[in-house]
């Protein structure tokens, strides 16, 4: 029973010296490093922000256009519908042209609201990964420093 307890003893003392060795080393570079990553992360979210800001005031705008173009649409069916009840070959001639034009209006916009509406999905999408990049530099940080 001694002898178990006596090399039970010299293992554990040989653990407790051995274990600041098998710590991790930090260095105060380790230190320096997190706390830059943490500023670029911060310069990286208020990038993601002003780039989430601009999207949506981009999409606003192409859906104000979209309703724009619907009303010119709109309007150019109406005087088709007149020219052609009062039989004026050049007007409706003309008409058809206005409709062509105002349609590829509309489909450009609906298209530049789409690429604007993804933009601002990936803009979110980098955002979150950012705020994990910080949350993650953070904690390195903090066991930097405690193990310091």
């Amino acid at each position: 029973m001694k002898l178990t307890m006596a090399i039970a003893m010299t293992g554990m003392a040989a653990a407790l010296l051995t274990a600041p060795a098998l710590a991790q080393d930090v260095r105060p570079n380790d230190v320096k490093q997190d706390r830059k990553d943490i500023r670029q992360d911060r310069r990286d979210l208020g990038g993601d922000r002003r780039d989430i800001r601009q999207d949506r005031r981009d999409i606003q705008q192409d859906t104000k256009d979209i309703r724009g173009d619907r009303r010119d649409l709109s309007a150019d069916r109406r005087e088709l519908a007149a020219d052609r009840k009062a039989g004026d070959k050049d007007a409706v001639k003309g008409d058809l042209k206005d409709i062509r034009a105002d349609r590829k209006d509309l489909n450009a916009d609906v298209k530049d609201r789409r690429a604007d509406a993804k933009d601002l999905r990936k803009d979110r999408r980098d955002r979150r990964q950012d705020r994990r990049d910080l949350r993650q530099d953070r904690k390195d940080l903090k066991a930097d420093q405690a193990a310091k």
